[in-house]
């Protein structure tokens, strides 16, 4: 949209297309949105271009939306479409609204905004079937969590709660100042913990990004389990004739090997050391078994 055919009135909100936020979706171990917030600038190391940016942050069904804003690109696009910052409400972002949008919506006479798999994108129109249904914005698509732009101090209360707005303006603003749309989409440890450790070493904060502590203690975690999933398969095997000899586990893999009394004793080692999936081999000369799995 490259004008505005009326001058909106105080209390307008607007609600930015890409082209004037960055976005990462990421599973991290926090509870609150004050603790997402503080790890949001790692998260976004060298995605961005130098300016000073702004962070949102909304809590979603399978972890955290991350926005990222150069609030001063923004005023300055729309003071030069006649809206000042006196006259903004609260500012949205079309990535919050996501799920609304189920049919593409035209902006101005060559772009559309469309969701791409989850992701609001801006794409040709000439990218759209002829038949393609089109929708129109409505007020409807309003988050209930939005922005104030500095003047009016930031807020993140449901505009529900909100005062009353003169009017809502819904301003889908279209222009190409930054290269294209960057994304990042992509759970485990205790809120407490995490938070703790950033608290305790703010250096983990700037290298969130590179080593994810919820990935390391999830990877761990599930490594851990698997050992005492298989230790606890391994102790049902020892029976009346089958006696545990040896067991040695590494990294990737564990080998276990099982004196067995006589060929019966070993025939059903065998198989309850097929029920868990494990290699079996026999010990030449005997009626011992070796045991081998991965981890």
């Amino acid at each position: 949209m490259s004008s505005v055919t009326h001058v909106p009135p105080e209390g307008t909100n607007i609600m930015l297309t890409p082209q004037f936020y960055t976005i990462k979706r990421e599973s991290i171990p926090v509870k609150y949105s004050y603790q997402a917030k503080r790890i949001a600038p790692s998260l976004f190391e060298g995605l961005l271009e130098e300016a000073e940016y702004k962070y949102f942050v909304s809590k979603e069904e399978d972890g955290w939306l991350f926005i990222a804003y150069d609030e001063e690109k923004i005023k300055t696009f729309l003071e030069q479409k006649g809206i000042m910052p006196e006259q903004i409400s609260k500012v949205y972002f079309a990535e919050q609204a996501s799920e609304h949008f189920t049919a593409p919506v035209l902006l101005g006479e060559k772009e559309a905004l469309v969701n791409l798999n989850g992701t609001m994108t801006v794409v040709p129109q000439v990218a759209l079937t002829l038949d393609e249904k089109t929708m129109q914005v409505s007020t409807e698509l309003t988050p209930k969590k939005g922005v104030t732009f500095e003047g009016r101090g930031e807020s993140f209360i449901s505009s529900n709660e909100a005062y009353t707005l003169a009017a809502i303006f819904m301003l889908f603003a279209v222009i190409y100042f930054v290269e294209g749309s960057r994304y990042g989409g992509e759970n485990a440890a205790e809120a407490a913990e995490i938070q703790t450790l950033l608290e305790d070493y703010p250096s983990l904060q700037s290298s969130y990004t590179r080593e994810s502590i919820a990935t390391k203690y999830k990877t761990i975690d599930k490594k851990e389990r698997k050992k005492r999933d298989m230790i606890k398969a391994l102790s049902h095997m020892i029976f009346k004739g089958s006696t545990l000899t040896s067991l040695s586990i590494g990294n990737k893999k564990f080998q276990a090997e099982f004196a067995c009394k006589d060929a019966n004793v070993a025939k059903k080692l065998k198989e309850l050391a097929k029920k868990e999936k494990f290699n079996t081999t026999k010990v030449a000369n005997s009626n011992d078994i070796k045991i081998e799995g991965t981890l």
